[in-house]
């Protein structure tokens, strides 16, 4: 049976390791959703930046920003006919998270601006969900999905991640946001999870930071 689900357009976020791209999979799949997954694999950078942060941060950046651009510019505003929903599994605004915790002040300043002047031309999502996790069960997802040039993340680099969302999610009181905290849940291999989630999908939400902390009872 499909749920009824009041947001056309909602954007799934978190930190590295999350979960979020499996989850847009997930509900795309349910909902018969369009879906907007991040190209990040074909960012030559990304393993450079891994290897040397200070290096090559700036450069890094700016492409993400360029590709997250011109992905969600060409996707969002396409209509089809057969998907009611469109579901992505990031928001343009990760580019100024990543950018504050990467790049020093005057590269940060610089970025800043060039971000504000395209960011007005994006739709904001009816619903942003923001799964969070602790570090411990970050870096063990990070370990298990066998991403090479990520082996080296550190816990303090996601710590600061952690905490450039929560400054900006704590300041959006124009989304609706919907904070699943994902402790002590397995929504990739417990069906129970995942319809728990599904089901805070149904429910009509304010403006304003919403959070649920979903416990494992099997």
């Amino acid at each position: 049976m499909k749920t009824e689900i009041p947001y056309p357009f909602i954007a799934i976020e978190g930190n590295i390791g999350s979960g979020k791209s499996t989850l847009a999979k997930m509900l795309a799949e349910h909902l018969n959703a369009r879906l907007i997954l991040e190209e990040f694999e074909d960012n030559s950078f990304l393993p450079k930046f891994y290897e040397d942060a200070r290096r090559y941060a700036f450069p890094l950046e700016m492409s993400f920003l360029a590709s997250r651009f011109n992905q969600l510019k060409k996707q969002l505003p396409e209509q089809d006919l057969f998907k009611e929903y469109v579901i992505s599994d990031y928001i343009f605004a990760k580019c100024l998270l990543f950018s504050k915790v990467n790049l020093d002040e005057d590269e940060y300043d610089l970025y800043y601006r060039l971000f504000t002047i395209i960011d007005q031309q994006l739709p904001r999502p009816d619903l942003l969900i923001y799964l969070h996790c602790p570090v411990e069960k970050l870096q063990w997802n990070i370990a298990n999905r066998g991403r090479i040039y990520e082996r080296h993340i550190k816990d303090t680099y996601l710590q600061d991640l952690q905490q450039a969302y929560f400054s900006y999610l704590n300041n959006r009181t124009d989304l609706r946001i919907l904070m699943i905290d994902c402790s002590q849940i397995d929504f990739v291999n417990n069906t129970d999870h995942y319809l728990k989630i599904l089901n805070l999908l149904s429910e009509s939400y304010t403006h304003g930071i919403h959070q649920h902390r979903l416990q494992d009872y099997s």
